[in-house]
């Protein structure tokens, strides 16, 4: 036995597709690892720092922002990659196409902002904060560099850009913590996060001498970028709000102090969401491609990737669930105690995150961004409804039970109910039975 699970590792190891698929995925992992590691120390140590007061009014603004933030992307990630794939003589016109629309995107999205803010808190303050951070939108039009290298299986050059950023703005928060500065400091470090991460995703294309693809723009490929992403669009300002709006509830129901603790368990719950991103940015490339060997080949991939991405939330759940109270106030404090519960019940809304993630690359795959839409939509106006209804009641248990059935539905659940998506259902219920789990003939 010991010899022939030698024989396998070493086949596995000397295969090039794993090779090349690990070596990308490590570097996601490395930077995600260090970013779960500032966030855990640099960003805890803010939160006991400002404390749940002043935490929450930090976390109100940026829950807000990200809202109306989504706007800017445009839908555009997974679109852009899928065409870099399949295209890549059009690489430097589908990348300038891209960078402009998203440009426009970020400006439409500050008007949004601009007009929301009006309706929004009184306090002259947070507006100051939320115009600071929406201001960030601009720079991500840089993204279309990260596309290029994901459709190559190339991240490490993205991944040292962001751990560049990750360390640079991490110092800068440990200076404003050792100084005692004011809150404001803090939101103008999420703005400077967005300009150096721009900046060093321009310097990481030039460095492969590929020309400019900033002077590129195709008023067709536009027209199908939008045709092919608007879907997209309002699934990801509807993803947004159902991430978003129970913080944004809680400050008009219970407060910002409440905002804070509520901020602090989502946090421990969604800095595990880093897993499915790195996996979906590195691997939905190598999807595309099996599409194109055979549908058994890209099916067999599909239901492997569902196995391990539901089997790797349930390894996280269930110890974060027993250590729940003696993580937060080990981490956080006595201030945020409150936070134990909340995080007990919102880390099971990982199971349907990572599923969701997983199945949105596949409805991109074969083009079903309309589905996307609905399900995503059906799941913030059920995350809405409940917490009108939970909250008053249940306070912030009840925010964090809305949140997990609202995931169950749009991650999970509304598969069920459409002709299209019936296939996958089934696919996401074997997962739990760990089918599929064989990492050497997936990367045949």
């Amino acid at each position: 036995m010991p010899s022939r699970i030698k024989i396998l590792i070493t086949g596995v190891l000397a295969h090039s597709g794993f090779r090349r698929y690990f070596f990308n995925t490590s570097w996601l992992f490395a930077e995600q690892l260090l970013r779960m590691v500032a966030g855990l120390l640099v960003g805890i140590w803010v939160a006991r720092y400002l404390g749940p007061e002043q935490f929450g009014v930090f976390n109100y603004a940026i829950a807000f922002t990200a809202i109306f933030g989504s706007i800017a992307k445009l839908g555009l990630d997974a679109i852009v990659v899928r065409g870099l794939v399949d295209t890549p003589d059009l690489r430097d016109m589908l990348l300038g196409t891209a960078f402009w629309l998203k440009l426009m995107g970020a400006f439409l999205a500050l008007a949004f902002v601009a007009l929301a803010v009006q309706f929004a808190s009184q306090d002259i303050h947070v507006k100051l904060y939320i115009f600071i951070i929406a201001g960030g939108v601009i720079f991500q039009s840089f993204e279309v560099v990260d596309f290029y290298f994901q459709s190559l299986v190339l991240s490490k050059f993205v991944s040292i850009c962001k751990i560049a950023q990750l360390v640079l703005s991490s110092l800068v928060k440990i200076y404003l913590i050792l100084v005692g500065a004011e809150l404001v400091w803090f939101v103008l470090v999420t703005l400077f996060d967005q300009m150096m991460l721009a900046i060093s995703l321009h310097i990481a294309y030039r460095h492969q001498r590929l020309g400019s693809f900033y002077k590129k723009f195709d008023l067709a490929i536009a027209k199908q970028l939008l045709r092919d992403s608007w879907p997209l669009i309002l699934g990801g300002l509807v993803v947004m709000i159902y991430m978003r709006i129970d913080q944004i509830m809680i400050n008009g129901m219970l407060g910002a102090a409440e905002v804070g603790k509520y901020s602090a368990a989502v946090r421990l719950s969604e800095i595990w969401y880093v897993i499915p991103s790195i996996i979906m940015n590195s691997i939905f490339p190598s999807i595309i491609n099996a599409k194109k060997v055979g549908s058994t080949h890209y099916y067999a991939r599909l239901q492997r990737l569902y196995t391990i991405l539901v089997w790797m939330a349930i390894a996280i759940a269930l110890p974060m669930t027993f250590l729940s109270d003696r993580l937060i106030i080990m981490l956080y404090g006595e201030a945020y105690r409150e936070a134990g519960q909340v995080l007990m019940v919102n880390i099971w809304a990982g199971i349907f995150v990572f599923l969701g993630m997983a199945s949105g690359s596949w409805l991109a795959s074969e083009n079903l961004q309309q589905i996307a839409f609905y399900r995503t939509f059906g799941g913030a106006l059920i995350n809405i409804l409940l917490n009108l209804v939970l909250i008053p009641v249940y306070g912030l248990v009840g925010a964090a039970v809305a949140t997990v059935i609202s995931y169950m539905f749009a991650g999970f659940l509304f598969d069920l109910f459409h002709e299209k998506t019936k296939s996958t259902f089934f696919m996401k219920v074997a997962a739990f039975s760990m089918k599929g789990i064989s990492l050497n003939s997936a990367l045949k």
